[in-house]
């Protein structure tokens, strides 16, 4: 083989060789801004859906309100509520009151945010408010009814012992006590919901109202 013959031969291998080179580090480089791409919609889709399910969930400072361990959805049963507080209502299958007579506060902790189990005793103290109707009902994680002998989930103003001085004193437990006792069972994970109904002209939605007529919610032992 000829000089010239050879250097042509070195130099298409060193082409080929170079092309590849290129090819290689731009599949690379493509390789890399589709990764971060992936990962970047990864993250976008993962933080919007993430936020989307605890406004759904648990909603914000914008649409519900909180009172200690409890917490209402302030444009429950309304026909201007917003998109995440109807999107709340249809994923627990209900069909709340108006907010503009009634609210309904859920709890699934105590007074010190301890997440309510059936296997402690708690005791539920609120007062007596004569313009309004209201229900204590306790439930498991999931809203369903709590079976037991008595076939009792909740007391209301009508049903619950009044203290002379006007306050009530309810206990939560699997293990029966006297005066307004509420089976929880085995059922593990609680919650309960108070629910309050304005009987008189006035909405019930006014904060003093509320912030008084809701009970506290405290662990005695588990």
């Amino acid at each position: 083989m000829s000089a010239a013959s050879t250097f042509r031969s070195l130099t298409s291998l060193n082409f080929m060789s170079f092309t590849l080179h290129r090819l290689r580090k731009r599949l690379a480089v493509l390789i890399g801004y589709t990764t971060d791409w992936a990962l970047f919609i990864g993250v976008v889709l993962i933080l919007g859906l993430g936020s989307s399910w605890y406004m759904i969930e648990r909603g914000s400072p914008l649409t519900t309100v909180t009172i200690g361990p409890w917490v209402s959805w302030v444009a429950a049963g309304q026909p201007d509520a917003d998109p995440y507080t109807r999107a709340h209502a249809a994923r627990l299958g209900i069909l709340p009151l108006s907010t503009r007579v009634s609210h309904t506060f859920i709890a699934r902790a105590d007074g010190e945010g301890r997440n309510l189990h059936s296997s402690c005793d708690y005791v539920i103290e609120g007062r007596e408010a004569p313009d309004f109707w209201w229900s204590l009902t306790v439930f498991d994680a999931d809203g369903r009814l709590i079976p037991n002998a008595l076939g009792r989930s909740a007391f209301t103003s009508d049903t619950m012992a009044i203290d002379p001085d006007g306050r009530y004193r309810a206990t939560l437990s699997r293990d029966a006590h006297a005066g307004n006792w509420l089976p929880t069972g085995g059922a593990g994970r609680l919650a309960l919901a108070f629910t309050v109904l304005d009987l008189g002209t006035r909405a019930v939605a006014q904060d003093d109202d509320l912030e008084s007529l809701v009970p506290t919610i405290t662990r005695k032992g588990c």
